[in-house]
């Protein structure tokens, strides 16, 4: 996105606090007009005591007690600005950090698949926060610069206007210097901002699989990887900051000659030598000095304001991406409701990539209440069936149906709310036990919580815990282990099973009496219900209404399991691997 872009984008931010910019702006022209009426004062100070036996103490005093009322009043004025400022600055980060977390609730999930975790984090935190300090310096500095200079610029002509005409003459090296370097460093931000995300999303990545780093002996490989995204960021940020850093000097130099050519040809014409360049007092050649180191004192802080500009749009710009990529295509607002439980699948195909077929003419049809097994080899499909149906993914062509109804016809929502999911994945919130069972549900007492649990035989579990329903567990399950996270997992369906359900090896990490228990509730609860069951372990799905077996994204063979064995097929084969040895 270019810079213009982003900056547009980022002001539609700020017109949100629109009441309190104004506000900042009025307070920053009364401080830049006090601050710029000290020099004039101070012009008539000099000229009150110029010359021998010439001091006049009544201007004098009059005149130092009106600079200590400007300088107070400047100082409040500044304060008040800076703390106004300081709101639009967070008001404007709260607000983009908000639109691209809700935009990326929204994504797809091949978007979310696609790229790392942590980069998304990266930019929803490190990002934002990098664009507000930008922000914050751009608005205390950025605005009172530029009034300054336009207010010294009207100073020094009504003082003399041939001094002026120097000044300006000389000031577009300045500008030309600052932006020429400024260009030039945008690309090195935006450099850096990737290595970031990058650094970030890779110790992410670390962090949740410390303990199969830890089994595999790769901590040194890690650090390896790590110092080498590392070194990186530190090449890419010090060439930033140091070209960067060269603004600041440089203008501050080409300032250094304004000023010095400005104090040379006032002194010459203070001295009675201006001729047609006018005459001028001692104590206004001070005022003029004044408003000249003050004229260009705002270039050298407007040019190390760049830098971090440069980085904040930077940074916006990776932000607006997340907020500007493509959501959900959910246009349907159509509600799937009064769900049973007939699912059809017709002549489907999907593909993660185009040049890639996956699966490729499938056709199934269930009947409410039917139990329906998916097995097959690692791979074969069985997840992505699951996610065409939850419309995780839509198919390239062909059709899925549940009662009779096209979901591609219905929202995304109400699809998704007709089915219980319970994955291999067990996912725990950072809240309480009953927090991570309701996930939202309101109105559920604590006794419909235990029922649900006792039959998920998670209960004795809870109980154990130090504070029972109440105990604050996360998402690394703290002393949990993996089973027990999972049985929390299924309490979640256990507490309000939907129309339909969908258990994606769900008893995975459980051992196999616990499973045996649960097996019985599972199946009063699929009673009645569509069920789609997931599972490696062939001999717990023995019961199914019908097995489709998958192979390379088809389904090769469907049936009950004695069907299956009888058919001396793919499946007899599959399911009696899972019995020999050797």
């Amino acid at each position: 996105m270019k810079n213009k872009g982003t900056l547009k984008r980022l002001w539609e931010y700020i017109k949100r606090s629109r009441m309190w910019f104004v506000l900042s702006v009025v307070l920053a022209l009364i401080t830049t007009i006090l601050t710029l009426y000290v020099p004039v004062l101070v012009g008539r100070a000099v000229d009150a005591i110029a010359g021998e036996g010439m001091v006049n103490f009544g201007t004098l005093s009059f005149v130092l007690m009106e600079i200590g009322a400007v300088i107070g009043i400047t100082a409040v004025c500044q304060w008040i600005m800076n703390t106004i400022n300081n709101r639009i600055t967070y008001s404007v980060v709260r607000d983009i950090r908000n639109d691209a977390f809700r935009k990326m609730q929204r994504l797809p999930l091949s978007y979310i698949d696609s790229h790392q975790s942590g980069d998304i984090t990266s930019r929803i935190i490190s990002d934002a926060d990098q664009m507000g300090e930008g922000l914050l310096m751009g608005f205390t500095q950025l605005f009172t610069g530029i009034v300054t200079i336009l207010g010294t610029l009207y100073f020094m002509f009504r003082i003399n206007v041939f001094i002026a005409l120097a000044v300006v003459i000389l000031t577009p090296i300045s500008l030309f210097v600052a932006r020429f370097i400024a260009n030039r460093t945008y690309s090195m931000f935006s450099e850096q901002s990737v290595i970031r995300g990058e650094q970030t999303a890779f110790t992410d990545e670390m962090i949740s699989n410390m303990k199969v780093v830890n089994a595999f002996g790769q901590e040194k490989t890690a650090a390896k990887e790590f110092d080498e995204i590392n070194e990186r960021l530190r090449k890419s940020s010090l060439k930033a900051v140091f070209f960067s850093s060269i603004t600041n000097p440089a203008t501050r130099f080409v300032n250094n000659i304004v000023y010095a050519a400005v104090a040379l040809i006032g002194a010459f014409i203070a001295c009675g030598s201006g001729g047609v360049f006018g005459l001028i007092s001692v104590g206004q050649l001070a005022s003029f000095l004044s408003y000249a180191n003050q004229y260009t004192k705002p270039f050298n802080e407007i040019s190390g304001v760049f830098a971090e500009l440069q980085n904040a749009v930077a940074c916006t710009a990776r932000l607006l991406e997340l907020i500007d990529a493509e959501p959900e295509d959910d246009k349907a607002d159509t509600e799937l409701m009064d769900v049973k439980g007939s699912v059809v699948m017709s002549d489907v195909s999907f593909s993660y990539q185009e040049d890639k077929p996956f699966i490729e003419a499938l056709s199934v049809s269930v009947k409410p209440g039917e139990n329906v097994a998916i097995v097959g080899h690692t791979g074969c499909g069985k997840t992505t069936l699951i996610n065409l149906l939850m419309r995780f993914y839509d198919v390239n062509s062909g059709s899925v149906s549940i009662d009779g109804r096209d979901i591609r016809d219905m929202s995304r929502k109400s699809v998704r709310r007709s089915f219980g999911m319970v994955l291999q994945e067990t996912w725990l919130k950072t809240v309480t036990v009953r927090d991570n069972i309701l996930m939202g549900r309101t109105g559920i007492s604590d006794d419909e919580v235990i029922a649900a649990a006792k039959s998920a035989r998670s209960w004795g579990i809870i109980r154990r815990l130090p504070q029972g329903l109440d105990t604050v567990i996360s998402n690394s399950g703290g002393n949990l282990s993996q089973g027990e996270k999972q049985l929390i997992s299924i309490t979640r369906i256990m507490l309000d099973p939907p129309s339909m359900l969908i258990l994606d090896e769900a008893t995975s990490s459980i051992d196999t009496r616990t499973e045996l228990a649960i097996g019985k509730d599972f199946n009063r609860l699929m009673q009645g219900r569509t069920s789609f069951v997931v599972a490696h372990r062939l001999s717990t799905i023995r019961n199914a209404d019908t097995i489709l077996v998958m192979d390379s994204g088809h389904i090769v063979e469907q049936g009950s399991h004695e069907e299956l064995i009888k058919k001396n097929g793919f499946y007899k084969r599959l399911y009696t691997s899972q019995f020999t040895t050797g």
